[in-house]
């Protein structure tokens, strides 16, 4: 009797806001290069209040970030949305750190701060690195 493969669930990576404008800040595809440099199955996972934050972003602040917002919220039609019902009092970041420390998942970010946070608590982190490529910090089992 044959053994049927295994099907593995793809790898779940929380992206943080700005990385929905790595295509147009630095012209790179993260659909395809995040499961590139991971070299499997990836699914981007963007969090309720990632998205209401994007969404926040298209209604003030300056007309080129509005538009940049807009365009990344588009790229986001192609991520899972996950709702998330954290309390009002916790802020994007603090969501991300305990989804991520949670489920076990590396984060997209390129915010300095939030990946400082990540990494003291073992969260891999995938980031822009020299502008024109995507790097991580950890390990992912």
């Amino acid at each position: 009797m044959t053994s049927l493969p295994v099907k593995t669930e793809p790898l779940k990576v929380i992206l943080d806001s700005n990385a929905l404008f790595v295509p147009l800040q630095f012209r790179i595809d993260i659909f395809e290069e995040v499961p590139r440099l991971l070299n499997k199955r990836v699914e981007l996972v963007l969090l309720s209040p990632v998205k209401e934050e994007l969404e926040l972003l298209t209604k003030k602040d300056s007309p080129k970030l509005r538009k940049d917002a807009f365009y990344a919220l588009k790229l986001a039609e192609k991520c899972t949305s996950v709702e998330i019902g954290e309390p009002k009092s916790m802020t994007v970041d603090d969501v991300i750190v305990k989804v991520a420390k949670e489920w076990g998942s590396p984060v997209f970010t390129n915010d300095r701060v939030l990946r400082r946070r990540l990494r003291d608590i073992s969260v891999p982190v995938i980031y822009v690195r020299q502008k024109s490529r995507l790097d991580i910090d950890g390990l992912i089992s």
